[in-house]
């Protein structure tokens, strides 16, 4: 693959894509993103001035300008990852979920179906219509067993839904119109250029303003953590060489519970920046729980390593000891986000 469309390259996870494929596999990048609050052109500064890589700010739901983006570029795959994704807001205001990620998602599979279609005989066999999504389409996992593959779908939140819709819109239009489909469900991911409204940023932002570290419930949630950088090596494999049809859920094997997380944190900036008057725990609070929250997540992403030869380089210790570095490092980032779209404050109580 030469050329790759990735939608929603500058968020989080789509900027650790983009600066993959440009600076370690030398693929030519359309990034269309609409710039909503969470994206971010700051997260593309290693790459933004590379023959390889251009930008596009569009609307996914724009069926006229996404269509001449394909004309105009002539991509041999898509990743698709644009999407609203926090589940706090999707309990405050569901319409932007439903209208991105449903709606959206339709929006670009009727555009690469008609792009698809119009391609020689060999581009469409190697073309590959990337949807990226979350592991949250599976509901909630008592305490043992793993979502797989073969999971029965049990959304529960206004943004896992949204999303288990976009998955099934991608499963119909590969069985129905034969389009060349993959869709990655992913744990939660971790790492560098994280938006600070998620756990993990929101946790090193507010220690460092000696703020509340909030807490849902007792703390006692687990998560699956993936750091971001793992997830993007796993996204182009799976684009390169997944199986039309094939579904592959990518986990970093490393449960942990929130409060667990908060707790390793801590022990970090008591180690690396230590405050003036006690630790960094005593900072942590419990605050009552979000709506319907999912008990445990956890990945079990056999058939990614067996199949396609994917493993993690980063355990959840070393991905989070660099995450909160890279925070003290680079406040040239988060800084005019924490002053301007996003202070921390609480989201999801409605």
């Amino acid at each position: 693959m030469k050329k790759i469309l990735v939608t929603g390259g500058a968020g989080f996870i789509g900027s650790a894509v983009c600066r993959y494929l440009v600076k370690e596999k030398n693929i030519s990048v359309l990034n269309v993103d609409k710039l909503t609050y969470a994206g971010n052109t700051e997260s593309l500064k290693e790459i933004d001035q590379s023959p390889l890589y251009r930008f596009a700010q569009a609307d996914i739901c724009d069926r006229e300008k996404i269509a001449g983006l394909f004309a105009a570029f002539q991509p041999d795959a898509v990743m698709h990852l644009a999407a609203e994704s926090h589940v706090d807001r999707s309990i405050d205001g569901p319409a932007a979920f439903i209208e991105t990620n449903i709606v959206g998602t339709y929006t670009m599979l009727d555009c690469v179906r008609e792009y698809w279609s119009g391609l020689s005989n060999d581009r469409k066999q190697a073309f590959r219509f990337h949807h990226i999504s979350t592991d949250e389409v599976y509901g909630s996992l008592g305490d043992e067993g793993f979502f797989q593959e073969t999971t029965p779908y049990d959304p529960r939140s206004p943004y896992s839904a949204s999303k288990a819709s976009s998955d099934h819109l991608v499963m119909a239009w590969h069985h129905t119109y034969g389009l060349p489909t993959v869709i990655t469900n992913c744990s939660n991911n971790y790492g560098p250029y994280h938006f600070p409204e998620k756990l993990i940023p929101l946790v090193i932002l507010n220690a460092l303003d000696q703020k509340p570290l909030p807490i849902y419930g007792k703390g006692d949630n687990i998560r699956d953590w993936l750091y971001v950088e793992d997830h993007a090596r796993a996204l182009v494999l799976a684009v390169e060489k997944g199986v039309p049809g094939e579904t592959y859920n990518v986990g970093g094997r490393n449960e942990r519970t929130n409060l667990e997380v908060v707790e390793t944190i801590c022990r970090i900036l008591d180690e690396l920046k230590p405050r003036q008057n006690g630790t960094y725990k005593d900072l942590i609070t419990f605050v009552k729980d979000r709506p319907g929250h999912d008990q445990r997540y956890a990945i079990d992403a056999t058939k990614l390593e067996t199949e396609l030869g994917w493993r993690a380089l980063e355990d959840f210790d070393s991905g989070i000891r660099r995450t909160v570095q890279w925070y003290l490092d680079n406040e040239w980032w988060w800084g005019p986000i924490r002053s301007g779209k996003y202070a921390g404050e609480r989201l999801g109580k409605s």
